[in-house]
């Protein structure tokens, strides 16, 4: 199979999907500023051996809070707040830790 038969076949597959719901667009930006976060961290480490500057640092602040914004957009059309998630989250965190499962993967270990 060349890239042209798999670009033809996989079409075969691809649906419509309406986006125009409101959690859409924080998802994506959601996942947009995660990247942007993840791509300056590579670069750290690519470029300065891991050494977390005091620019970047602040950086990064910048994009945590993008992150942050995001989330909390998305909390909000589930109707739910950062802190029943944050309390959700640590519960989940404590049980896998009580039961040794905090290492592993799979939602519910």
């Amino acid at each position: 199979m060349d890239f042209t038969e798999y670009q033809r076949e996989s079409r075969k597959t691809a649906q419509v999907v309406n986006t125009t719901h409101n959690i859409t667009y924080p998802t994506l930006g959601l996942v947009n500023e995660a990247g942007e976060f993840a791509g300056k961290i590579k670069k750290i480490f690519r470029d300065k051996n891991g050494v977390i500057s005091e620019t970047d640092r602040q950086a990064l602040k910048g994009e945590l809070g993008d992150v942050l914004w995001y989330l909390t957009q998305l909390c909000t059309e589930l109707n739910l707040t950062l802190e029943e998630v944050a309390a959700h989250n640590i519960e989940k965190l404590f049980s896998r830790l009580e039961r040794g499962k905090i290492g592993g993967d799979g939602d519910h270990r």
